[in-house]
């Protein structure tokens, strides 16, 4: 068996549970929310079967009874972290609903930083975040895109979304992240970046403005809208 057919198999209810020794005192689940609450608490660099064994009280041998290593364990918390996905108001068209979905994940990457790390490159998904995908494409059905076109929308979107959480991940959205170096990198070099000090001064002049989120997201949409009407 591949490591690939076991990460599947361990996502998909494909394994068995232990059938040997004792009556099990854990589950997989309580094994990768204790990961999970390691990852959220200290980064994904502190999980490891060790220390996850040692939070339950348990051996890091008894763990591989339930989870096979530290990539099957990776594997398994990103589907718990993501979560199922929302449900979104079907009622209100698709740009609203692509909305609703974009502001869920920016949340989930926002309670998990993390898994901007665990949900990039080839990998095995597991159903919870495929259900992301399903709910995604389910709010385009009618729009008359072709599937390829709907797919590329979705990954477009979610791609906005993972670069202005990557932009946030201490907390403050990507404007407030960048904003007291650019301060006192501009008070000394303003006069080099002209155009950037007319932009900051029209934003201070306006109240301010931490938008990037939304601003991306409604000219995505607004170009999907477009390319349909085409």
């Amino acid at each position: 068996m591949t490591e690939a057919t076991g990460i599947a198999d361990a996502l998909w209810g494909g394994r068995s549970r232990p059938t040997r020794g004792p009556k099990p005192a854990m589950s997989v689940e309580r094994i990768a929310i204790t990961a999970v609450a390691v990852a959220d608490a200290e980064g994904l660099d502190a999980v490891s079967m060790q220390r996850v064994a040692g939070e339950l009280g348990f051996t890091k041998m008894a763990l591989y009874r339930y989870v096979r290593g530290k990539d099957e364990l990776v594997a398994i918390m990103t589907d718990l972290a993501i979560g199922e996905a929302p449900q979104l108001d079907v009622t209100a068209g698709w740009r609203r609903q692509l909305e609703q979905l974009a502001h869920a994940l920016f949340a989930v990457f926002r309670r998990h930083p993390w898994l901007l790390v665990t949900t990039v490159g080839q990998r095995v998904l597991g159903p919870r975040e495929l259900g992301w995908t399903e709910c995604a494409l389910a709010a385009l059905t009618t729009t008359g895109l072709t599937g390829a076109e709907r797919l590329d929308s979705v990954a477009v979107l979610a791609g906005h979304v993972r670069v202005i959480a990557e932009q946030s991940r201490d907390g403050d959205t990507p404007e407030a992240a960048m904003g007291d170096g650019l301060t006192s990198v501009m008070r000394e070099h303003g006069d080099r970046f002209p155009a950037l000090a007319a932009a900051l001064a029209d934003t201070t002049a306006r109240g301010g403005q931490d938008n990037a989120l939304d601003f991306g997201l409604h000219r995505i949409l607004d170009g999907v809208e477009a390319h349909m009407a085409r």
